[in-house]
C-alpha cells in the first residue's frame, strides 16, 4: 500500500503554547481518513503543515513522496484544499471563481474549460455557474469551493469541514461526492467536528487532543476500545421523567437525546427487562426501543474529556 501522505514528528508553538506536540501518522493512498479533535486540540495547524501553509519549528511532512519543505510548489500541485470558511470570491460568478483558480495551478486553457464545465455539472451548479457566487446559498458556497479544489484534478483532497452549516439535503450531496471522489480513487483527509460524518465517511481516523494523537484507528476499533460497551434507547409516550430512569440498578448514566433516553449498563439485557415492566408499572406505552454498542461520539469523548489543564 502506498503511503500518500506521512507527518513525522510535527512541532508548533505559538506565544509559549504548544499547539502541536509531536504529531505522526500516516495516510494510505485510497483513504478516507477523519481528523478529529476539539477546538483547540491542534487540528488546523497541523494541517496548515502539512499543506505548507506553515513551516513546522521541528519535524517533517511529505505528500505523494514529495517533501513539503523542500519542494513546496511541487507538493501544492499535488492536493486539492476545500477551506471551511469560503475562499470563492463573491462578486464574481462560479465559472470565473473557476477560471480564476485554473489560472492559479496553471491548468492549461482547453483543459481548465472542460474541467470546470465537468465539475460545475458534477457539483449541480450548471445552471447558476454564471451567477455572482454573493447569491449563492450555504450549501452551493460549499459545492463550488469543492470544485474549485479539484480544478487542477489533484490526488489528493483537503476537505475541512465540508458539511458544516448546512441544510440535510446539502449534507447528504456532498457526502455522496465525497464517496463517489473515493471510488474514483481520490485520497481524502477530512477535518470535522462533525463525529456522525466521520463514522460515516472514514476508514481510519485519527483523535487529536491538546496537540498529540490520543488515537488513530477504524472507527470502530475506536468503538470497541472504550469502556462503556452497551446503552439501551427507549422512548416513551408522554415521555418519563429521567430520574426514574436513574434509580434503575444497573444503570451507570442516563442521557436525554430529544424524545428519546440511552442508558449506559453492563447489562443491557436485564435493563430492557426492567423498562418493559416499569412501562406496564407506570402505565406508559413504548415508542420504541434498542440495545446499541457504543458510538463514535461516546470514543471520542473518551479519548478527549478529563485532560484539561
Amino acid at each position: 500500500m502506498t503511503t500518500l501522505i506521512q507527518a513525522k514528528e510535527l512541532y508548533k508553538k505559538f506565544d509559549g503554547v504548544q499547539a502541536v506536540d509531536g504529531v505522526s501518522f500516516k495516510v494510505e493512498e485510497g483513504e478516507v481518513f477523519g481528523f478529529l479533535g476539539p477546538n483547540g486540540a491542534g487540528k488546523t495547524t497541523t494541517v496548515r503543515m502539512i499543506t505548507g501553509v506553515l513551516e513546522p519549528e521541528s519535524g517533517t511532512a511529505w505528500v505523494n513522496g514529495k517533501s513539503v519543505k523542500d519542494e513546496p510548489t511541487e507538493t501544492k500541485e499535488e492536493i486539492g484544499i476545500a477551506p471551511e470558511v469560503s475562499n470563492a470570491y463573491i462578486d464574481l460568478n462560479g465559472w470565473q471563481n473557476m477560471m480564476l483558480m485554473g489560472d492559479l495551478y496553471g491548468v492549461s486553457g482547453s483543459e481548465k474549460k472542460s474541467r470546470a464545465e465537468e465539475l460545475l455539472k458534477l457539483f449541480g451548479l450548471s445552471d447558476r455557474k454564471k451567477s455572482k457566487v454573493k447569491g449563492y446559498s450555504k450549501g452551493m458556497q460549499r459545492r463550488l469551493i469543492l470544485a474549485m479544489a479539484m480544478i487542477h484534478d489533484p490526488p489528493i483532497l483537503f476537505l475541512d469541514e465540508p458539511t458544516a452549516g448546512l441544510d440535510v439535503q446539502s449534507q447528504r450531496l456532498i457526502k455522496k461526492r465525497i464517496r463517489e471522489l473515493n471510488m474514483e480513487g481520490k485520497t481524502i483527509f477530512l477535518t470535522t467536528h462533525n463525529i456522525p460524518v466521520a463514522n460515516e465517511l472514514c476508514d481510519r481516523v485519527a483523535v487529536i487532543n491538546h496537540g498529540k494523537i490520543a488515537a488513530i484507528d477504524t472507527p470502530e476499533k475506536l468503538k470497541s476500545t472504550i469502556r462503556e460497551t452497551q446503552s439501551v434507547e427507549v422512548s416513551f409516550e408522554n415521555g418519563l421523567h429521567s430520574s426514574v430512569l436513574e434509580k434503575l440498578e444497573k444503570a451507570e448514566r442516563v442521557e436525554k437525546r430529544g424524545d428519546k433516553y440511552k442508558i449506559y449498563t453492563w447489562d443491557p439485557v436485564w435493563v430492557v427487562e426492567r423498562l418493559l415492566n416499569l412501562a406496564k408499572e407506570e402505565n406508559r406505552k413504548i415508542l420504541s426501543i434498542q440495545t446499541l454498542g457504543p458510538s463514535l461520539e461516546d470514543a471520542f469523548v473518551e479519548l478527549t474529556e478529563g485532560e484539561d489543564e
